[in-house]
């Protein structure tokens, strides 16, 4: 236990200090018990952790590129053939217990498990940020990004995969991709529980939070009166109001490496190696084919040989860096960075994401609970139920609870595509004094614009884009794998994008308005950000699209930099079958290959697009 958890005496310590700060009112809960309880769960999942490989093969059949969320998939489902030597590499080290609490999602960002990236300086997005910078917070870790996203596991319309297939993607359409969601699927929630939509073989559970505030349950009526409907967005129909279906197990973060490697722990054909950082392909003479890795492993260098393929899951980042690294990318840019050409390919074009305008503050008169970590820290009971049951507020993945699906041009119609998503989270920006930081806000913008908010109690809404026109590019910085790439997000490049997010902040404030959220004294907070005043009053379009530009969050759901098209349509990387163009023995098997971004959370999309890629890799193999 002292390998994760310190010593006797630093347990002891812990002990004393929730005896000494345990509060009045809290006598019923078992502290030590709950502890105790924590403590054996955590010892549990280091057990179950795989183990990092200390003797490296000189060959396998495959080599996989990243233990995110499409890495642990690939590597559990190709490992299934005895056959097969599979070696997964991650770059990051072990997820621990403490990472799978939900309501501390944000934190995460603040660790190693981050890459920590930040884009370009702009005026035109980010503006209120440090330096004018968006931060891009992306896994380092066995899991990846699911280990630091928020959980919300949301598939898409049947229209984006259609849309796929009709770009001359063979094989994507909604009817070929929805057999690989229900089979990703372990699905827990009785209420929409259609065999049609949901399975419940899979590695995957998805579940709702065990737990719900006053202030989550009043948003999802004052959507329904507003004219929402109550939808499975996952099932027939893609819009409508819900509380989020989440990939949670339990009360606990459910990741791709909890679910999909914890199970298969020992077995011999996969190796897997942590803390190790793939910095080049390795190409055969003719350069036409790719035949391994090189990797650095705490400063030692492997050259390590792959018979069969690569499979690149690194990620819509690092993905094409290494890519580009490798020389398969834009002529131009490698041979500026003085790399030797490889393949000319379109390598690190169509980056895209779903953005939302942060800082869409509400007011509501004091709750019987409340979300704010300085509440929580003064009702340590809540700590404990949530080590004892894993439920209690602590089940909240970051706050967030609920969100409503829309076309804005039909709102209320339950089976319209999406293009836009309201995004409830049960605090405000003062709810948690990390997540000024989260967000990387200027400290003076933030404190002016939020500094009255004081200890109020708040809610706040994400309107995110949905299916942005806007994209952008990652291209590299330096020739050394280390220094992070340069990312050009090129938000809001059409004004139809910027013009959605308004649009979706006024249907906001109309949930808000509505009879139940009245009942809360909700009130939109209406301390002015300052150098936004100059483009029109508060309230105005023109003073909402400046908040957009200065407020600007990502989602996390970067994707799109290695596109799937058909060879001779110049914007493609990969073909249908997710190999690289030109290039033998490689395929990229990640949120990079979307040729369009789904009207969705991401994460799901690429367990889909991973048991997919997976069977394509058996189908060609003949293991299949």
């Amino acid at each position: 236990m002292s390998r994760r958890y310190g010593t006797p005496s630093v347990f002891t310590a812990l002990w004393v200090l929730f005896t000494v700060l345990l509060p009045s009112g809290t006598q019923n809960v078992n502290p030590i018990g709950s502890l105790l309880n924590f403590l054996h769960e955590g010892t549990d999942q280091l057990n179950r952790e795989p183990p990092d490989q200390p003797n490296l093969l000189s060959e396998y059949d495959f080599i996989i590129v990243g233990a995110g969320t499409a890495g642990c998939v690939i590597a559990n489902r190709l490992s299934e053939i005895p056959d097969w030597k599979v070696l997964l590499v991650e770059a990051g080290v072990n997820e621990n217990f403490i990472m799978d609490i939900p309501v501390l999602a944000n934190y995460l960002q603040f660790t190693q498990a981050n890459w920590k990236y930040k884009t370009k300086p702009s005026n035109k997005y980010c503006a209120g940020f440090e330096n004018k910078q968006c931060n891009w917070p992306r896994g380092k870790v066995m899991g990846g990004s699911s280990v630091l996203n928020y959980m919300i596991y949301t598939r898409g319309s049947q229209q984006d995969y259609d849309g796929w297939r009709n770009m001359g993607n063979d094989g994507w359409g909604w009817d070929e991709v929805l057999p690989y969601f229900k089979k990703i699927e372990n699905f827990n929630i009785p209420a929409h529980d259609d065999p049609k939509y949901h399975g419940h073989n899979g590695y995957l559970n998805v579940e709702h939070a065990p737990y719900r505030t006053s202030k989550g349950k009043a948003w999802i009526k004052g959507a329904q009166e507003l004219g929402f409907k109550y939808n499975d967005y996952n099932g027939e129909n893609p819009s409508g109001a819900s509380f989020l279906q989440l990939s949670m197990k339990n009360g606990t973060r459910h990741s791709s490496n909890r679910a999909y490697l914890y199970p298969i722990n020992g077995r011999k054909n996969l190796h897997i190696t942590k803390a190790s950082m793939v910095t080049k392909l390795i190409f055969d003479e003719t350069k036409t084919k790719v035949i391994g890795v090189e990797l650095e492993k705490h400063s030692r260098k492997y050259k390590i040989l792959a018979t069969n393929e690569v499979i690149l899951s690194a990620g819509a980042i690092n993905t094409p860096q290494l890519l580009m690294l490798s020389g398969i990318g834009p002529r131009s840019h490698l041979e500026s960075m003085k790399i030797k050409v490889v393949k000319d390919l379109p390598v690190g074009y169509n980056l895209m994401d779903h953005i939302a305008a942060g800082g869409l503050q509400f007011v509501v008169r004091p709750q019987n609970f409340s979300l704010n970590t300085e509440y929580i820290l003064n009702h340590l009971d809540i700590v404990f139920k949530w080590m004892n049951t894993h439920k209690g507020p602590l089940s909240v993945p970051g706050g967030c609870e609920a969100l409503v699906f829309m076309d804005l041009k039909d709102k209320f119609n339950k089976t319209a595509w999406p293009d836009m998503e309201l995004l409830f989270i049960g605090s405000g920006l003062n709810g948690d004094p990390m997540l000024q930081y989260n967000f990387g806000f200027d400290e003076r913008i933030y404190a002016e614009t939020f500094g009255p908010m004081g200890k109020t109690e708040s809610f706040m809404v994400f309107p995110m884009l949905m299916r942005p026109k806007s994209k952008g590019r990652v291209l590299l910085q330096s020739r050394n794998p280390k220094v992070h790439p340069t990312l050009i997000p090129n938000y809001f490049e059409y004004k139809e994008d910027l013009q959605k997010i308004v649009e979706g902040m006024k249907v906001a404030i109309d949930i808000a308005r509505q009879p139940s959220m009245r009942k809360l004294g909700a009130k939109l907070y209406d301390v002015p950000i300052a150098d936004c005043l100059e483009y029109g009053p508060f309230g105005s379009d023109e003073y909402f699209a400046c908040h957009a530009q200065m407020f600007t969050f990502t989602i996390y759901h970067q994707s799109g930099t290695c596109k799937m098209g058909v060879e001779n349509d110049p914007s493609s990387v990969v073909d249908s079958r997710l190999r690289v163009h030109g290039i033998g023995k490689l395929r990229v098997i990640d949120a990079s290959i979307m040729p369009e971004i789904v009207s969705a959370h991401t994460n799901a999309p690429v367990y889909m697009i991973a048991e997919k890629g997976s069977d394509m890799i058996k189908q060609d193999w003949g293991k299949l």
